[in-house]
């Protein structure tokens, strides 16, 4: 089971509007609208796919990493370096 399983819907609804707007997007290229408007846009997506990322990690670090804390050190060290990589990610791009 997922940290995320419980809020999937949310997820699910956010995700869905967020390729609405890429679709916007790509509309905007294909009518040629002016590149500033465009690159308004493309930060709106990214802004709001930086808050599901958060809330995924967030959920994680509730779910998945208190879960291998209460199994094991072991199990919670390989949790938390996971979710220290995924931030590394995140921070990178």
């Amino acid at each position: 089971m997922s940290g995320y399983s419980g809020d999937k819907e949310a997820y699910l609804k956010r995700l869905a509007r967020i390729e609405g707007q890429v679709r916007g997007i790509a509309r905007m290229v294909e009518e040629d609208t002016y590149c500033i408007d465009v690159l308004t846009q493309v930060s709106a997506v990214t802004k709001a796919l930086q808050a599901v990322s958060l809330g995924l990690l967030e959920d994680h670090v509730g779910h998945c990493v208190l879960d291998a804390a209460r199994e094991s050190d072991e199990a919670a060290a390989d949790k938390v370096r996971e979710a220290s990589d995924a931030i590394a990610r995140l921070v990178r791009s």
